[in-house]
């Protein structure tokens, strides 16, 4: 029961999505390279020991990273979220400081074994990672772009197994900066209901997030018709449970909202790694979403 406790700490589920913001990030990577080599395939020449180290350092750092969240959180979820480890007793401040301290070092211990600029990213990200938990969440408008940049951050270490392709990409790590800046704007009506100016805010920016991808086809290497079916699929995924939420704004709502909008995180990803990749490719970041959605089935995403 420990052992599941302090897993439930690392939202498993959440940590599934991080793996596609790298493998989106090691497609936009290899489109580079394929530019500079002259190949048709974006992948079939870079190693795949760059993107297991990546991986590895993903998890780490978002396991970390929102382990630590209950850390800071813990005396307030003794009134707002009994149920989780720490209040619960299953887990204590100690050993969840301590899991988190190794998950957060072993990300970067991972990272650096690709570069030392990707351990430089994965460094930024832990730090991104813990002032939200401190002081973050805690500003409304501060807050949610903190958490952006932890994810933007994270596709930035994706597209590092090519060093070089990060100053030629940068530009993408907006996309997921607005994306989940909406989310988190969402998630603070998880306890008490939602907000309704955030609410209608989150749908602007979820648009605004569609038309950032669309709007990579300018890219002489991104083929958006491949991008588009997975693009549909994920305005069917955000939209809904969010509209939903709005009028009602039940924390029930709401939370539904959230968890949507985590997962959709996946096809949102495939939806770009399509475009620079091709559809096959996006179909294998797609497969990440029916893992993230059975783990979910076990242990909470919010």
């Amino acid at each position: 029961m420990q052992i599941r406790a302090y897993i439930r700490l690392m939202r498993p589920a959440n940590i599934v999505t991080a793996v596609a913001d790298i493998l989106m990030g090691f497609a936009a990577s290899g489109a580079l390279l394929s530019l500079t080599v002259g190949e048709s395939s974006s992948f079939s020449l870079v190693n795949l020991q760059p993107l297991l180290w990546l991986v590895l350092a993903t998890i780490g750092l978002y396991g970390g990273g929102v382990v630590y969240n209950d850390v800071f959180d813990a005396e307030l979820d003794r009134v707002e979220r009994p149920e989780r480890p720490i209040p619960s007793g299953k887990a204590t401040v100690t050993g969840a400081a301590t899991l988190g301290a190794l998950l957060l070092a072993g990300g970067i211990l991972a990272a650096w074994q690709v570069s030392v600029l990707s351990a430089a990213i994965a460094g930024a990200i832990a730090l991104c990672a813990l002032l939200y938990d401190w002081k973050g969440k805690h500003h409304p408008v501060l807050g949610p772009v903190n958490m952006g940049a932890c994810r933007g951050g994270n596709l930035l270490l994706g597209i590092s197994a090519i060093p070089a392709a990060v100053e030629q990409f940068w530009f993408l790590a907006l996309i997921p900066i607005v994306y989940i800046s909406a989310i988190t704007m969402v998630s603070r009506g998880e306890v008490h209901g939602g907000n309704s100016a955030a609410l209608k805010g989150a749908v602007l920016l979820y648009a605004l997030v569609i038309g950032g991808i669309v709007s990579l086809t300018l890219l002489p290497h991104f083929n958006v018709l491949y991008s588009l079916p997975f693009l549909l699929l994920f305005a069917s995924l955000i939209f809904p449970p969010l509209l939903r939420a709005m009028p009602a704004k039940e924390p029930a709502a709401v939370m539904r909202a959230v968890k949507a909008g985590v997962l959709a995180l996946i096809v949102m990803n495939a939806s770009m790694a399509a475009g620079f990749a091709g559809w096959q490719y996006g179909l294998l970041v797609l497969l990440l979403l029916p893992l993230s959605r059975y783990i979910a089935k076990s242990f909470a995403v919010t």
